[in-house]
């Protein structure tokens, strides 16, 4: 989902966005990136939409090696100025994602589940974070903010859909 979220980023700001680092457990992921400003929600959406339209292509992730003047020249992504050996591993969703990377990956985007943005942030002067969760890890997310949503809703007296109406009300008084 890293190198899918990578190239939503990339349609969203820009290919003159770049990374600037990565973290990836079973848990979450974390996708630091070159930005100058913080992401809009309307971004934030398009982002998130793209990578779940494409996790629901349930397209073959395919994984090869390659000579690395070879993976350059077909179009291959690699960033962090860093040194490569003759052979590189370059994983690649076709029409989607193409970068260098030694991680562990699924063979299937299918096999990712759902994905869910939880924040983007500054971590620095030019430098933004997004934080996202996949699998059923965001299913349990979007099933506990559903629940706050339902309890803010019934505290309200109003339906899930008015909720924002009622506390803007609320504030005017």
């Amino acid at each position: 989902v890293t190198h899918l979220m990578h190239s939503a980023l990339r349609k969203v700001f820009g290919d003159a966005l770049q990374q600037a680092g990565s973290e990836v457990n079973s848990e979450r992921t974390r996708f630091d990136f070159t930005l100058d400003r913080g992401a809009k929600p309307e971004e934030i959406k398009r982002i998130e939409t793209w990578v779940n339209e494409v996790v629901l292509e349930s397209s073959a992730v395919q994984a090869t090696q390659q000579n690395y003047e070879q993976a350059m020249r077909s179009g291959t992504l690699a960033f962090f100025g860093d040194k490569y050996g003759d052979e590189v591993r370059v994983v690649e969703v076709p029409g989607k994602s193409k970068e260098l990377c030694g991680g562990t990956h699924c063979h299937q985007t299918g096999e990712i589940g759902a994905f869910v943005i939880t924040s983007e942030t500054s971590i620095g002067s030019g430098t933004r974070r997004i934080e996202a969760i996949t699998g059923l890890n965001a299913v349990r997310y979007l099933k506990e903010l559903q629940k706050t949503v339902s309890q803010i809703s019934s505290l309200l007296r109003v339906g899930a859909d008015q909720v924002t109406e009622r506390i803007e009300k609320l504030q005017k008084r």
